[in-house]
């Protein structure tokens, strides 16, 4: 966005000298080849033509997308353990991917736009002012954006596969813990066996009433 070469025009006014236009989304520049160099800001906002309101909202938009990209993307590696379980860090780094291929898209589509503008313009044959040439700018927009597109998809395909497995893995877990888990009815309680021999210390001795013969000692 900053790169003022978007478009430019060389212009030969002189044997010695030539003239070099050169504008971007922001203001209009003129340089000689003596180094001089002179730029002028878009002098009214509500006067500017309308793809010029749009790339600029799209590149703006491109540049927000892909910074919350890069945040997402960084808590939901692996090795930083921020986003939760392994389920969590490859939603957030899913989410990460579709942030990435939003930019991406908003940026090609802004460059493309605004070079289809300059070249049907040096075109056209009954356009007749000032006929730009596409400059360095919009390459690298195209490059950037086709590796936020080349990026995205590779990390929403990889995360979105591994959040599929990962969900299905804690599902199969928790089927198979679930019954454990439950009581069953069905359950037979043991109570401990009672002891053949006689627990000699709870009873109670039993002398004979007074009076009466021990018959069993003669026995």
């Amino acid at each position: 966005m900053p790169t003022n070469y978007w478009a430019y025009s060389e212009v030969d006014s002189l044997v010695l000298t030539s003239g070099h236009y050169f504008s971007n989304l922001w203001k209009d520049c003129l340089s000689d080849s003596t180094g001089v160099t002179d730029c002028k800001d878009f002098p009214s906002l509500l006067a500017l033509q309308t793809y010029i309101h749009l790339c600029r909202s799209l590149v703006i938009t491109s540049i927000i997308l892909g910074f919350f990209g890069s945040i997402l993307a960084l808590v939901g590696m692996k090795c930083t353990k921020l986003g939760g379980s392994e389920t969590i860090n490859a939603r957030v780094t899913f989410a990460a991917g579709m942030n990435y291929l939003l930019s991406g898209l908003c940026g090609m589509f802004a460059y493309s736009w605004y070079g289809h503008k300059v070249i049907s313009e040096f075109m056209d044959p009954n356009y007749r002012a000032k006929k730009f040439e596409l400059g360095s700018a919009l390459f690298i927009g195209w490059g950037g954006s086709a590796l936020l597109v080349v990026g995205g998809f590779v990390y929403s395909i990889t995360a979105g596969k591994e959040a599929c497995q990962s969900s299905a893995k804690t599902e199969e877990m928790s089927y198979h813990s679930a019954p454990s888990n439950l009581s069953e009815p069905n359950q037979k309680t043991y109570s401990p066996s009672l002891s053949p021999i006689p627990n000699r210390a709870n009873q109670k001795s039993s002398k004979p009433p007074k009076g009466s013969h021990a018959v069993d000692a003669y026995v």
